[in-house]
């Protein structure tokens, strides 16, 4: 009687266990499917994993290369948002439940995890590096104590740190917590990043707190460390009140709280945080910036139309969209403005907000300087990334200014990817073939449009510039939109004129 009993609570534990599981996944699924998909596009733009033994050894023999090129390899999924959120939900959930606590804590170090992953510039190979550390106590725990478990920690200290960084510090507070003499390997732990310092080019102080984590080099991931570190913390505690003398008096209260009524109404409020952390502005920037990558003109007009945007990328993506529709002059002042900075601003030295003006530069046929705008953003990335998106469109713009040998080493690095090979396979065969690129909608209009002579540009583009380029080809509808657009924002009604004596004297 007394074990069919113990079986049912067991099995019914076992439901609940599995249910709150359940309820966790849908959640990050669809927090990351329908609220956040931008910020996974943003990941997987700002890097280029290719499938090439070279690139692969330039990752993994670093300090927690294996947890890095994991992350990478599941952010290139991330150009598709419902793919890299359920890998992200499948992620955190395993996070979940490999930390082997009370159904309540163990969302901890998982929420934790959720809120690191809200920041643009955390990188997937902290949250790899985390389950790679638990994954490894669980094995561990499999081993028997004795002098092989030793010899095997022994083994594990230089291993573990290789694989993950730093946060393998949790793995050892882990296995001294089971057996204090483990704790001696700490010490060894401690002498690696003194020791690799001496030998490896990066900065002494990522050796610490970890390379891959984040992609400011020198930011310290607060959150991945508290995730990581709340493993051990309660564990522990959960320990000590297993251990404690009134063992009964303690855990009668617990085990109230781990009803699964309970258990929804914390994830109820850890959803609440996530949601009020989560920087939904951003969110809309990068809606507009992955709008403009993929030329998704309509879905800007419905957009636009149904919340102006007020933010400088915002705006320029805007006013983009309804010059490709031909409306920009006609409806120029419906919608929010920010003087020049929103039809044309100034190129930054951040990777972010330049990329959606070198979109403007392109579609006008301002072909060298989205060319510069686009290299200089991929130099601009933080942890010294290449960039797919910005590959794709170096080797266009080299294509278009028959520079081909320099366009097919970006396409042969685009060969060694897994989305961007089949455009790269396509595009191939256009080089040097002089009448096929002429004949193409895209670079044959391109290379008509763009200037016949050098000229310097500095930090802003001009009206002669746009002059040029309407002169040089009446067909350019969008140039003659953004030069009458610059003249109607500054005022210039005597430049406006003096271009259509121009224009009427070239007739």
């Amino acid at each position: 009687m007394k074990r069919s009993l113990f079986t049912f609570h067991f099995s019914l534990f076992t439901f609940h266990s599995s249910l709150f599981t359940l309820h966790f996944f849908v959640a990050v699924l669809l927090f990351f499917g329908l609220a956040y998909p931008h910020h996974l596009h943003y990941q997987e733009q700002y890097q280029l994993f290719l499938f090439d033994s070279n690139y692969v050894w330039e990752i993994v023999r670093l300090p927690g290369g294996v947890a890095d090129l994991l992350g990478r390899f599941c952010t290139q999924f991330f150009l598709f948002a419902w793919v890299g959120a359920l890998i992200i939900a499948i992620l955190l959930s395993a996070v979940r439940l490999l930390t082997r606590l009370p159904m309540i804590l163990s969302l901890v170090p998982a929420f934790l995890l959720w809120l690191f992953l809200l920041d643009e510039n955390a990188l997937l190979g902290g949250v790899w590096a985390v389950l790679l550390t638990l994954l490894a106590a669980w094995a561990f725990d499999k081993i028997p104590s004795g002098w092989m478990r030793y010899i095997l920690l022994l083994i594990a200290v230089p291993a573990v740190y290789w694989m993950v960084g730093p946060v393998c510090v949790v793995f050892f507070l882990l296995q001294a917590q089971r057996e204090g003499k483990a704790i001696a390997f700490l010490a060894v732990l401690a002498l690696m990043p003194i020791i690799l310092a001496c030998f490896l080019p990066v900065h002494t102080g990522s050796l610490w707190y970890g390379i891959h984590y984040h992609r400011y080099p020198t930011e310290i991931p607060v959150l991945l460390w508290a995730a990581a570190l709340s493993v051990f913390v309660l564990s522990l505690t959960v320990r000590i009140f297993r251990t404690g003398r009134r063992v009964c008096d303690i855990t009668r209260p617990v085990s109230r709280l781990l009803t699964p009524v309970s258990c929804l109404l914390c994830l109820l409020c850890g959803l609440c945080a996530v949601w009020k952390t989560s920087n939904f502005k951003a969110e809309k920037v990068m809606g507009y910036d992955f709008m403009a990558r993929h030329q998704q003109w309509n879905r800007i007009l419905e957009t636009i139309n149904a919340e102006k945007p007020n933010n400088q990328i915002g705006v320029t993506v805007q006013n983009l969209a309804l010059g490709m529709h031909g409306l920009l002059i006609d409806h120029l002042f419906d919608y929010n403005q920010n003087g020049l900075l929103g039809l044309l601003p100034d190129v930054g030295t951040d990777a972010v907000s330049p990329l959606p003006t070198a979109e403007a530069f392109y579609q006008l046929g301002m072909i060298n300087i989205a060319h510069r705008t686009v290299f200089e953003a991929q130099e601009a990335i933080l942890d010294f990334q290449k960039s797919g998106r910005c590959y794709k469109r170096l080797a266009q713009t080299n294509l278009i200014n028959g520079s081909y040998e320099v366009a097919r080493k970006y396409l042969s690095a685009l060969q060694k990817t897994l989305f961007y090979k089949e455009w790269a396979d396509e595009t191939l065969p256009l080089l040097g073939d002089e009448e096929a690129i002429a004949k193409h909608p895209e670079y044959g209009r391109l290379r008509r449009m763009t200037y016949d002579k050098d000229f310097y540009f500095g930090d802003h583009v001009t009206p002669e510039m746009l002059e040029d380029l309407c002169l040089k080809n009446e067909d350019n509808r969008l140039a003659y939109q953004y030069l009458v657009a610059y003249y109607m924002l500054t005022g210039d009604r005597d430049g406006y004129t003096n271009f259509l004596r121009k224009t009427s004297t070239k007739q």
